[in-house]
């Protein structure tokens, strides 16, 4: 005879509460955090490094770089006026609550708005709260416009989806409304901005997202 255990609660229970605590906190000290989620090589400091640059004298931004190993990014965003932290998973896939709230004990600012820069891959980060405010995630043209369809839960988990390197449509078989239409299947109220860090183009429909969030968070 096969013995079934049903469980009660999810596997990620302790990690859930730890997160809805951490969101308390972050929110009762000003605090917008926004969970940054895609592949490798979407673009993630790219935009990152875009927005900042475009928000100066608007918000003050941090940026918490999970990543397996390496500073690279971090140092990047630093070059920028903006403050960054490192943070290293030890080989783990994804951050959490609890590796979350280490991160962010490491920016010292006086900062309205961080982005956790989470590690790319699209399946375990979308499995794990971080305590942020709202998750997001990109997805590039040249990563082909069949990952709605093979990795659902990402973006199911999503408040916003950015499309980046536009700039680079004329070279990929990447049909947009398909893509648009898939995501919506899964995900009714997200909010989708196409844009291109490189050229600019749809910053500005993304950072008004942004800027509009920040503020229903705070009157929240």
């Amino acid at each position: 005879m096969i013995k079934v255990i049903e469980l009660k609660r999810t596997v990620t229970d302790s990690n859930d509460r730890d997160a809805e605590c951490l969101r308390c906190e972050l929110t009762e000290r000003g605090i917008f955090l926004l969970n940054l989620m895609s592949a490798p090589g979407s673009g993630k400091t790219t935009l990152l490094s875009r927005t900042i640059t475009d928000l100066v004298g608007k918000a003050r931004i941090g940026v918490m770089e999970a990543d397996i190993a390496s500073d690279v990014d971090a140092l990047r965003i630093n070059a920028l006026g903006a403050e960054s932290i490192q943070v290293h998973t030890d080989g783990m896939c994804h951050m959490d609550a609890g590796m979350t709230r280490n991160g962010l004990m490491g920016l010292e600012g006086d900062l309205d708005i961080v982005f956790l820069e989470n590690i790319g891959n699209l399946i375990c980060p979308a499995e794990f709260d971080t305590g942020a405010h709202r998750n997001m995630m990109i997805l590039s043209l040249p990563e082909g416009d069949d990952k709605p369809l093979k990795y659902p839960l990402m973006f199911q988990k999503c408040d916003a989806l950015i499309i980046t390197k536009m700039d680079t449509a004329p070279y990929f078989d990447f049909d947009l409304e398909a893509t648009k239409e898939r995501v919506r299947a899964l995900n009714p109220a997200i909010s989708i901005f196409p844009l291109s860090a490189k050229t600019g183009m749809g910053m500005n429909e993304w950072e008004n997202w942004l800027l509009t969030e920040w503020e229903k968070q705070k009157n929240a």
